[in-house]
């Protein structure tokens, strides 16, 4: 395939029930930063959310803090021509679909212990192990927003030593999401400029377990593929592979993620060029004062919901 040219993940696109109550949460992890704020009809989207047109309340939120580590963003949509779909009661972790918004902390645990005690859900006690093929020490858990997403607050501990940051949370550091096949997936990617990898992993992490209806995580293949000019993204392939997570777009939870373009239509024209499908038109949404967002979505090996988004914001 050709390259595109791409900035890695700009953002991961959750859905909420209650935009003003997902507000003051994702301010208490550090996402201050409002880009735009917008009510108004979404298009370019009918062959995502079988509709022409969405009405949705979308606010952009980025972090106030951004790192290296965390310089991504957090999109979030209610929508209102008709009730938020909800969560897939299939989604655990891994299967097909968006599994988190997984986020850089420096002390990631204190983080967590505050959030609790704030009276948010803890979904993961503080753990940390070194990954392979590097050794690479990383150390995380897990809290959930008021509608359920889970949310991972990640700290690689030996990549921070390089950048210097206060304690508190950062930014997006990388979108997991189930595939069915992590090798597929990775060379699709790699084209995509996520040429870069972290870890590369294949076996059954037991802290999962109690999000599986059986009690027991499944064995799963793991991988975080980077881009130097954003977030990452860990595709997951489990073993035997579970059910469908996508649900609907614009569900209660994660359920899409953006890929940063520079220029959209010269990344449309390189994605034609490497022949991948667009999933309708590109779509440019007017945020006043000069300001424009535009984007388009792509058919990837899983028709997961990522689009090319070019941010003039």
């Amino acid at each position: 395939m050709a390259r595109v040219k791409t900035l890695g993940v700009d953002h991961i696109g959750v859905g909420v029930t209650d935009m003003e109550r997902s507000l003051a949460f994702w301010r208490e992890l550090g996402f201050t930063d409002v880009a735009f704020d917008r009510t108004g009809p979404l298009p370019g989207l009918a062959e995502v959310a079988g509709r022409d047109t969405v009405e949705a309340r979308v606010v952009m939120l980025r972090p106030a803090a951004p790192t290296p580590l965390g310089p991504g963003a957090v999109k979030l949509v209610q929508t209102l021509d008709q009730p938020v779909p909800p969560m897939p009661d299939t989604m655990a972790w891994g299967e097909p679909g968006v599994c988190e918004v997984c986020m850089h902390v420096k002390n990631q645990e204190a983080l967590y212990r505050r959030l609790v005690e704030a009276g948010h859900t803890g979904l993961m006690e503080p753990n940390s192990s070194p990954l392979d093929p590097y050794g690479t020490m990383c150390s995380l858990s897990y809290v959930a927003d008021p509608d359920g997403t889970k949310i991972e607050l990640i700290e690689w501990v030996d990549l921070e030593a390089g950048w210097p940051q206060e304690d508190g949370p950062q930014g997006v550091n990388h979108v997991a999401f189930g595939v069915a096949d992590i090798e597929r997936t990775r060379a699709f990617y790699q084209d995509l400029d996520f040429g870069g990898m972290l870890f590369n992993s294949d076996g059954v992490f037991e802290p999962m377990s109690p999000w599986f209806a059986s009690g027991q995580a499944p064995r799963m293949k793991m991988t975080l593929l980077t881009n130097p000019f954003g977030a990452g993204m860990e595709p997951v392939q489990q073993i035997p592979q579970g059910p469908d997570a996508s649900g609907e777009w614009g569900h209660a939870g994660p359920f899409d993620f953006g890929i940063g373009v520079r220029n959209l239509d010269v990344a449309v024209a390189q994605l034609q060029e490497a022949g991948i499908e667009l999933r309708g038109e590109p779509a440019t949404i007017d945020l006043g004062n000069g300001a424009t967002w535009r984007y388009v979505y792509f058919r990837e090996p899983d028709d997961t919901y990522v689009c090319l988004t070019e941010a003039r914001y």
